[in-house]
């Protein structure tokens, strides 16, 4: 199974494997990773989620729909150009080794 780094805001980082097709924010929560909220359990309807997507992965994450980025208008730190909501990127091969810095906060 393809790698995912967690980076929380204090730079404490966790490794953990990560199943194609499954989001970033699931893959968070079923391994405990502290920075994720997720209140709406990945229905894109709120931002505690948010997650800063480093640039060298930038181009293989899909392109951010129009819902996800209306709610990246509503995150607990400033949004920035690598933000992205975590329920909305699914695990591939192509993510294998991607490092999702998490905010500070998420409400």
């Amino acid at each position: 199974m393809p790698k995912v780094i967690f980076v929380e805001a204090d730079g404490t980082r966790h490794e953990v494997e990560g199943k194609n097709g499954v989001s970033l924010m699931e893959i968070a929560i079923s391994n405990n990773i502290d920075g994720i909220e997720a209140e709406c359990g990945g229905s894109c309807m709120c931002a505690t989620c948010h997650c800063f997507i480093e640039e060298d992965f930038s181009a293989a994450v899909p392109a951010m729909e129009s819902d996800e980025d209306e709610m990246l208008g509503f995150t607990a730190v400033d949004r920035k150009s690598s933000s992205r909501l975590s329920c909305q990127i699914k695990m591939s091969d192509d993510l294998a080794g991607i490092e999702v810095n998490l905010p500070s906060e998420q409400n």
